[in-house]
């Protein structure tokens, strides 16, 4: 299975695909000016620790030096293995040449929606 998904705002564009792997799920978001690998996160889903009926996730991120996506990778597969109870790793990297305040909340903003997206398919 793989899911294709697009996002744009203003001058920021965002491609959003996700290959399920057995259980698993790997995503690559890309986008900006120049598309590249930035951070990877995985995500393992596990019990909350605040309340055991809950799942959320246990995060590592791997950025690479000079870059900032570590918060989209955290953030993109973290939410998504508490969400789809499963495993998750993501690859993004997003540039955007001299990126302004209000652009990086529309960037979070059209995540948000790519993820819903994602979760309201059938990954199966």
């Amino acid at each position: 299975m793989n899911q294709s998904f697009h996002q744009a705002a203003g001058r920021i564009a965002i491609n959003l695909e996700a290959v399920k792997m057995g259980e698993d799920l790997c995503v690559v978001i890309t986008g900006g000016d120049r598309p590249h690998i930035g951070a990877v996160g995985m995500s393992i889903p596990r019990p909350s620790l605040a309340d055991p009926e809950r799942v959320s996730a246990t995060t590592s991120v791997f950025t690479l030096p000079g870059h900032k996506e570590d918060e989209v990778a955290r953030y993109v597969s973290h939410r998504l293995a508490a969400t789809l109870n499963t495993n998750v790793v993501v690859v993004c990297g997003i540039h955007v040449d001299n990126i302004q305040k209000e652009e990086l909340i529309s960037v979070q903003t059209m995540l948000d929606e790519l993820l819903a997206k994602l979760s309201e398919i059938e990954l199966g």
